[in-house]
């Protein structure tokens, strides 16, 4: 008989890393509801027409399509068939697929409920999203998405208070981050004054490699796009930016004082910058010119999170883009987000151990079965700490005590409960501590006290 098995790029989970996965949520969760964000949900299929076309060629193409219920043949010719045209098939298949990411639903959302929606609105949303990429070491088929938008509000207040978000969320975790920020309108005021205005999208796909493939394969790259030897020549000194953060903006508005768009996103980072330098935060804010962000919907702040103590790619990522809704029909919507990268940090946490202690306990106290009636007073005992917030449960079989505490140690229970004879006698409770070995005798009002 075949051994069961799961798609490759899906994973399961065991207990102990749901129980590290949910302080991971929960902790984001928490921060997006102290800043402000209200949650939606948004089905895990969409139509399909709702996403063709909204992630570019090779987006598109990591679509995970699903067949119409019943019949999926029926609206299908023998010729189409035997010409076996894919875009052609697929569209009279598959009236539904699975969602790529959060924000195309998000963007269907809003048009779809703008009537019921009161702008700015700020929503968070955290669920699975599915692409049908090469699974391999930290690429997945199947993986969450933790997004916190605002929608409806030009203000840039709101970058910063994405920026304090991702500073407080870091904090509590105890990771050590930098914030690297930039803006979209700094690198098309690049583009522009080195004279190739129409080539930002290859000049920002090719930038935003530089900390993966260095700056030598970068130029390789811009040059085999057509950009000119006089242009690239012109590009290192911006590149190559060093100093603080006041230093790279004066830099850069001498550099770009003949862009009024280049300095529009200096103006923008400023404003940012200064003020998220004013909230002391815990976090490294950099300005990074060379971060480009693949998605070219951005249209203003971009930002990216690097953790300081580990090797590892981004693991918070973002920024500002002008026309959301306006592939459904609805104009000038201007919002900006951000998603945490739910399974990165995992892996950071991990690396650093940086779990709280009692992350993984799921029981505080094992009470064990000596007994019908024994095991009826330890019923009445569970159900009274149970009602006071402390998770309890009994063996349910009468086994061998040796085989009860290996269960206990098994899944970390803290303390274990023992009510036999003598303790029915005597109207207590044997409480073992089964980091320390030790035992002490409590009543059941005394035993919630020493749980505490």
């Amino acid at each position: 008989m075949q051994k069961p098995s799961i798609p490759k790029g899906t994973r399961d989970f065991s207990p102990l890393e749901m129980a590290k996965r949910n302080y991971i949520f929960n902790t984001i969760k928490e921060a997006f509801l102290l800043y402000g964000f209200q949650q939606i949900e948004t089905p895990a299929m969409e139509n399909y027409s709702t996403l063709m076309g909204k992630y570019g060629e090779e987006g598109d193409k990591l679509l995970f399509k699903v067949l119409n219920s019943g019949d999926f043949l029926k609206s299908v010719t023998d010729e189409q068939l035997i010409g076996r045209n894919c875009a052609q098939l697929t569209s009279s298949l598959c009236e539904k697929g699975l969602r790529y990411d959060l924000t195309v639903p998000f963007a269907r959302y809003v048009v779809q409920h703008r009537n019921e929606i009161q702008f700015p609105f700020k929503r968070y949303q955290i669920q699975p999203v599915w692409r049908a990429d090469r699974p391999q070491k930290g690429r997945y088929r199947e993986f969450y998405q933790c997004d916190a938008d605002v929608v409806g509000s030009d203000s840039l207040v709101n970058e910063i208070e994405l920026v304090s978000l991702i500073d407080y969320v870091f904090a509590k975790f105890g990771i050590n981050i930098c914030i690297k920020l930039n803006n979209r309108k700094v690198l098309t005021g690049i583009a522009e004054i080195i004279g190739e205005a129409d080539k930002i999208i290859d000049i920002t796909v090719a930038i935003d490699k530089i900390d993966k493939i260095g700056i030598d394969n970068v130029n390789q790259e811009l040059s085999e796009k057509g950009i000119s030897d006089e242009a690239i020549a012109t590009l290192q000194p911006l590149l190559q930016l060093s100093g603080s953060n006041t230093d790279k903006l004066a830099t850069l508005r001498s550099l770009l004082e003949k862009s009024a768009t280049g300095m529009k996103g200096v103006d923008e980072l400023e404003y940012v910058l200064s003020h998220a330098d004013s909230l002391g935060m815990k976090a490294n804010v950099e300005l990074d010119v060379s971060l480009a962000r693949g998605l070219n919907y951005y249209t203003g702040t971009i930002l990216e999170v690097k953790a300081c103590d580990v090797q590892i790619g981004s693991i918070t990522g973002g920024g500002r883009y002008d026309n959301l809704t306006g592939v459904f029909g609805m104009e000038g919507v201007s919002g900006v987000g951000i998603s945490f990268g739910a399974d990165r940090i995992f892996d950071v946490l991990n690396t650093l151990d940086l779990y709280p202690a009692g992350t993984c306990v799921s029981t505080k106290i094992l009470f064990l079965n000596l007994g019908e009636n024994e095991a009826s007073e330890s019923l009445r005992t569970i159900l009274a700490l149970r009602s006071k917030g402390f998770s309890a449960e009994l063996y349910p079989d009468c086994s061998k005590m040796k085989k009860q505490m290996a269960y206990a140690d098994a899944k970390q229970i803290p303390y274990v409960g023992i009510i036999g004879e003598s303790e029915l006698s005597e109207k207590v409770i044997t409480l073992k501590n089964m980091a320390t070995g030790e035992q002490c005798k409590v009543t059941a009002e005394e035993i919630a006290d020493r749980l505490s």
